[in-house]
């Protein structure tokens, strides 16, 4: 699955600098071997047998995975669809890092204020950042009453 992933992606980022979308038939190939690839997993990790007679059985880490690859699938495949989703969420993971990379080492923030205004400083920043503007420039223009107001 990481294989046909990676090579997904690959042909996305080919494609970006020529057009907008993938070819459809390119796109129904890349699904139906995805499935393949669904289907070979789940005959390699069947349900194991449970002896409990109430609640859910349980399905271990690979069904779990399979069974979300399978139900997500139409979210797992958004960017081959559309070129404007990102192939991973590292970005959006990096926003919140921060935050809670204060709280491991102070512990709390010592008030809501503080809370807020630490909130309010990063997202200028991650923001700056996103559109391409250094964080010290962002942070030195905003202290002379210019802050950066990103263009939508």
């Amino acid at each position: 699955m990481i294989e046909l992933l990676l090579e997904i992606k690959e042909r996305v980022d080919e494609q970006k600098l020529l057009s907008a979308a993938l070819n459809p038939n390119e796109i129904a190939d890349f699904e139906k071997r995805y499935d393949l690839i669904v289907a070979q997993g789940y005959r390699a990790n069947p349900p194991p047998e449970s002896v409990k007679k109430r609640g859910r059985k349980k399905q271990g880490k690979a069904r779990n995975m399979l069974n979300r690859l399978s139900s997500h699938r139409h979210e797992v495949l958004a960017f081959m669809r559309d070129f404007r989703v990102p192939f991973e969420n590292n970005l959006a993971e990096r926003d919140i890092r921060m935050v809670k990379v204060k709280q491991k080492i102070s512990g709390v923030f010592r008030s809501t204020r503080g809370a807020d205004m630490f909130c309010r400083i990063r997202s200028y920043i991650s923001t700056a950042r996103k559109n391409s503007v250094p964080a010290f420039e962002a942070i030195k223009v905003a202290l002379d009453g210019k802050p950066i107001i990103p263009e939508l």
